[in-house]
């Protein structure tokens, strides 16, 4: 069987963001995508009106029937909701030490939605900092996660703070404002970097494409670098061709291209 991506996040009833863009981007890596549903929510492809986190029991349920039986290497996390379903996957992650783990530090949807108490999430985080393969945080995320505005304060804190790797996402910077900026740093040090011509609009579940897609070709024994490379090239081809279900409003990636 196709090595297996086990993903904590949250179902998106628009099939925009959550657990649909996970299950879409990491089998178009080429691998497999086993859920751990960590909230219901409502909203749509521009709002987040409200959610029902999973109770750390169940999260933890569902997690541990899927590693006794598939194949599963890797975790990647986006939507945790509560600081129960936070230790339980630092509990989960801490008994299956041996395992890949991509964080997308999911606090705020791009509608500015609400996916739990900022500051308390923050915080809270901190005890997944350490256990991850690589971290990938917008620079909003970055500056949330640090208390630090300067970028590159941001980037020693994190590392500070015990990050192995760190995928920082320059889409929410005005500048440069015709090109997008992605820095990958390992150890602190800067390994890569990419330039991707910017797309016009706001786009509704490219964070969770991008680190379910890095995940996908973790599981498959790329390296870091060329994960996050070959994750940019598609996610950029995905949002080229994006839904637009409002004239005005966020588009979807169409992951399948």
């Amino acid at each position: 069987m196709r090595p297996t991506v086990l993903c904590f996040s949250g179902l998106d009833p628009s099939g925009g963001a959550g657990l649909q863009a996970d299950i879409e981007a990491i089998g178009l890596s080429g691998a497999h995508a086993a859920i751990a549903c960590t909230a219901l929510t409502i909203q749509n492809s521009q709002n987040v009106f409200s959610f029902d986190a999973t109770s750390k029991d169940l999260l933890l349920a569902q997690a541990n029937a899927v590693i006794d039986d598939l194949p599963i290497n890797t975790v990647k996390s986006g939507m945790l909701g509560t600081t129960d379903n936070i230790a339980a996957l630092a509990q989960f992650l801490d008994q299956h030490n041996d395992l890949k783990y991509v964080l997308d530090p999911v606090l705020v949807a791009n509608s500015g939605g609400c996916l739990g108490d900022l500051p308390t999430l923050v915080e809270a985080f901190k005890v997944l900092i350490p256990r991850a393969t690589v971290i990938t945080p917008n620079t909003v995320e970055l500056r949330a996660l640090t208390s630090c505005e300067d970028l590159t304060d941001a980037t020693q804190r994190i590392f500070e703070l015990g990050a192995q790797a760190v995928l920082v996402k320059g889409g929410h910077e005005k500048l440069p404002a015709d090109v997008i900026i992605n820095r990958l740093y390992v150890a602190g040090e800067l390994i890569y970097e990419s330039e991707m011509p910017r797309i016009d609009g706001e786009f509704h579940g490219s964070g969770c494409s991008l680190a379910s897609f890095i995940a996908g070709r973790l599981a498959l024994n790329d390296s870091l670098e060329k994960a996050v490379e070959l994750a940019e090239k598609w996610l950029h081809r995905a949002l080229e061709r994006a839904d637009s279900p409002h004239v005005d409003g966020q588009k979807m990636p169409r992951r399948f291209t």
